[in-house]
C-alpha cells in the first residue's frame, strides 16, 4: 500500500527477537499516529503485527529507501550492521535502537522507544558521518574482490590447525611479518568491536584514523598500530600456506587464496548516523561496559 504522506521512515527489525516485534509495533503505531508513513520489508512484515497503512517493499535494495528521511533499526549489533549496509548504499541516516547486549552503534535503548518516536516526529535529531573503509583484494596483480566495512575488515586463518603467515605494510613500506590467527583493520567506530576484543585501543569516533590490530600473533613486535586516515594498510598472505578468509563487519566473507594481498583505505562513502543525545563518548563507554567510576570527584570548579 503506497503512502501519500509527506514524511516516510524505513523500519528494519530483527524479527527473530520477541523484543524487536513488540518494539516495532510500538514504533510503527507511534509514527503513524503522528502522520509519518512507515515502510517495511515484506519478508519481515510477515512476523510483525503491522497495520494496513504500512508500506511493504518486496526487494531489499538501496532504492527501497528512496524518499525516506530516516532508517530506524531495532536489534543487536548484527542487525545494526545490516542496517548500516542500507544506510551507506542509500545515504539515509540510520537511527539504531539496541535490543542486544552492547550496541555501540545504537543511539537508544528499548526503554527509550517513546522518546525515539517523539524525536523523529519533531525532527529533534542530528546527523553525523562515520568513516568507513574500502577493501580491495589482489592476487598476482589482479583485483579479485572489492568490499567495504563500517567496523572492520578482518584477515583470518580459515582453519584451527595452522597459523596465518602474513607481512604487514603501511603506505607502501613493510612493517613486520609473523604467524597469527589474523589481523583486524579497523575504523574508529570499529575500535569497540572486533579490534577491542583483539586487544586494540579504544578510539573516540571523532578521531580520524585507521587501526591495524594483530590477533594472537607469535611475535615480539605485534602491537596495535594507529595510522593516518589517509594511510593505505595492506596485509600480504604468504603464498606457501593454506588459504585464509576475509570478513567485512562479520557479515560478508570471501576466501583469500595463497599469496593474496588485502589493501584497506579510507572509504569513499561514509555511513550517516542519527544522534538523539549530546552525551560524550566517554559517558557512553562507561555505560556500555559498566566501568567503575565510584569515587570520581571531577576537576575543581
Amino acid at each position: 500500500m503506497m503512502q501519500n504522506l509527506a514524511r516516510t521512515v524505513f523500519l528494519l527489525a530483527h524479527t527473530g527477537r520477541p523484543a524487536a516485534i513488540r518494539s516495532a509495533e510500538l514504533v510503527v503505531k507511534g509514527l503513524l499516529r503522528s502522520g509519518i508513513g512507515v515502510r517495511v520489508l515484506a519478508a519481515e512484515a510477515e512476523d510483525l503485527p503491522l497495520p494496513d497503512e504500512v508500506e511493504l517493499i518486496k526487494e531489499a535494495t538501496p532504492q527501497c529507501l528512496d524518499g525516506c528521511e530516516l532508517l530506524i533499526v531495532l536489534g543487536g549489533d548484527g542487525t545494526l550492521l545490516r542496517g548500516a549496509e542500507f544506510a551507506r548504499a542509500s545515504g539515509v541516516p540510520m537511527l539504531g535502537v539496541n535490543l542486544g547486549r552492547v550496541g555501540f552503534l545504537a543511539e537508544a535503548e528499548r526503554d527509550d522507544l517513546d522518546k525515539v518516536v517523539d524525536r523523529v516526529v519533531t525532527k529533534a535529531y542530528e546527523v553525523e558521518e562515520r568513516m568507513t573503509v574500502d577493501v580491495v583484494v589482489h592476487q598476482n596483480g589482479d583485483i579479485v574482490h572489492t568490499d567495504w566495512a563500517l567496523n572492520e575488515a578482518a584477515v583470518q586463518k580459515a582453519g584451527a590447525e595452522k597459523l596465518l603467515e602474513v607481512v604487514l605494510e603501511i603506505d607502501g613500506r613493510p612493517v613486520t611479518g609473523f604467524g597469527c590467527d589474523g589481523i583486524v583493520l579497523s575504523t574508529p567506530t570499529g575500535s569497540t568491536a572486533y579490534a577491542f576484543s583483539a586487544g586494540g585501543p579504544v578510539v573516540w569516533p571523532e578521531v580520524e584514523a585507521l587501526l591495524m590490530v594483530p590477533i594472537s600473533a607469535h611475535a615480539l613486535f605485534a602491537k596495535p598500530l594507529v595510522t593516518s586516515p589517509d594511510s593505505v594498510l595492506a596485509v600480504e598472505v604468504l603464498p606457501h600456506i593454506p588459504p585464509g578468509v576475509l570478513w567485512c563487519d562479520g557479515r560478508r566473507t570471501v576466501e583469500l587464496p595463497p599469496g593474496a594481498r588485502v589493501e584497506v583505505r579510507r572509504g569513499a562513502v561514509p555511513v550517516r548516523l542519527a544522534r538523539l543525545h549530546h552525551a560524550s563518548f566517554t559517558d557512553r563507554l562507561v555505560a556500555k561496559f559498566a566501568l567503575p567510576v565510584a569515587g570520581w570527584r571531577g576537576a575543581p570548579h
